[in-house]
């Protein structure tokens, strides 16, 4: 991907829509202090996804909109798209249909920033991620602002590790590979969550089959009570028949023996009123077992609709499992690949280690080499400064050559110039002794 075209509305300095054309070759922007300059690289790396306040010289985000003049009132937003060159499809696998496609960020006041990857709404992760596969973006060293160079130089060793990184283009590995850590731990605590909500179910659902228990309990109950009640109810009955047959007998009787009927009468009025007062009993008891028949439906009507609401989250919740058990699956892909690239950089750097062995022996033969040829050549005291200082800086290289194994090769060379260079001040070192004798 190339940067080919920068366009700003509203950001900062520049009110009215101006667009910087970024051709092949170098492309310089050349002025007087306070023109502007600066406001482009921040534009790109606002742009590129940048958060930060004071990267952009401002107490706030909404210090990137223009803020007005004596002649020109403040805009309500700022806006700066990029366009891209992707005629190398060299764009990650989502964007990567078309030969030039533009990043878009707006911004505002009082609403927030908004992104746009070709005309289509995106996350900022998702622009942030973008230009890290493409090992670039807001914080890349490729953008160099004020004073970094000297900020580079006094670096700590983890800073110019991630400028490595994203030399080499790992960066965007590590950055999906804490992505999708961070997934994972949001699943992990997902799936406690479930746990802890599978747990809290089936300590309801041990609650429900309790209550469930209790009212088929209740319901055996209530059916033998029913039945007692209805053998009570047509014992009585019975009861009340055999009077009412013995009243119609005694009736019969006191018919056909006029002489008696007067007492006969009598006494079956008084066996009518006495089965008489025995009814309305009869009658209560009867709505009474009618009133409980009726609760007991009711009860067991919000039994089966909690029982059938509990099988719904029930199975909402196996669902919500499995479709988390494919999140894990796909992120323990991502976390596979990003280890196989890791460890074909550890081989890397195996090698290299080898590569650089056997250095050190040579090193320390040539230094004494230059140990004996100083030792040959006391008595000459000239030469004896040239080969004191070159001992010093033999061992200085070798000081050096354990703190960068880079440069190895390098001294490697320097030293076995040096030794030749003993040898044959030795040498005529010896030739002046044979002639001096």
């Amino acid at each position: 991907m190339r940067f080919d075209r920068l366009r700003l509305n509203g950001f900062k300095s520049f009110v009215d829509p101006t667009d910087l054309v970024i051709r092949e070759g170098l492309t310089g922007v050349v002025g007087p202090n306070g023109c502007g300059k600066s406001n482009l690289l921040e534009a790109l790396r606002w742009v590129m996804g940048e958060n930060r306040p004071t990267a952009m010289r401002g107490e706030g985000m909404e210090d990137v909109i223009f803020a007005g003049t004596t002649r020109r009132s403040a805009r309500a937003h700022a806006e700066v798209s990029l366009t891209l060159d992707n005629r190398d499809r060299r764009a990650p696998a989502g964007f990567n249909d078309e030969d030039h496609f533009d990043i878009t960020r707006r911004i505002t006041r009082d609403a927030g920033s908004a992104y746009k990857i070709g005309g289509k709404d995106v996350r900022a992760r998702d622009v942030q991620m973008l230009f890290a596969d493409a090992s670039t973006g807001a914080h890349s060293p490729a953008l160099v602002r004020q004073g970094q160079i000297s900020e580079l130089i006094n670096a700590k060793p983890k800073s110019r590790r991630r400028i490595l990184e994203e030399a080499a283009g790992i960066s965007g590995l590590y950055a999906r590979r804490h992505e999708a850590e961070l997934k994972l731990n949001g699943a992990e605590a997902n799936l406690l969550r479930v746990d802890d909500t599978l747990d809290q179910l089936s300590a309801q659902a041990a609650t429900l089959a309790r209550q469930a228990r209790a009212a088929a309990r209740y319901r055996e109950i209530g059916a033998a009570l029913r039945l007692a009640e209805g053998l009570l109810l047509f014992r009585r009955w019975s009861d009340a028949e055999a009077a009412r047959l013995a009243a119609a007998q005694a009736l019969a009787q006191a018919v056909r023996i006029a002489s008696e009927a007067g007492t006969a009468a009598g006494e079956a009025g008084a066996r009518r009123a006495g089965a008489d007062d025995a009814l309305p009993p009869l009658r209560e008891e009867e709505q009474i077992a009618a009133a409980l028949l009726q609760r007991v439906a009711v009860e067991r009507d919000v039994l089966d609709e909690a029982e059938t609401r509990a099988a719904e989250v029930i199975a909402g919740l196996t669902a919500r499992i499995a479709q988390l058990d494919r999140d894990i699956d796909r992120e323990e892909v991502l976390n596979r690949d990003a280890g196989e690239v890791v460890e074909r950089l550890a081989w890397e750097k195996a090698e290299l280690e080898k590569a650089g062995e056997g250095h050190v022996d040579r090193l320390d033969a040539a230094a004494e080499v230059a140990d004996a040829a100083a030792e040959a050549l006391r008595e000459v005291e000239a030469r004896l400064a040239e080969l004191t200082d070159e001992s010093a800086r033999l061992a200085a290289r070798h000081q050096s050559a354990e703190r960068l194994a880079s440069d190895l090769r390098a001294m490697f060379d320097r030293a076995d110039r040096a030794a030749t260079e003993a040898a044959e001040a030795v040498a005529h070192a010896d030739a002046a002794g044979e002639a001096a004798a």
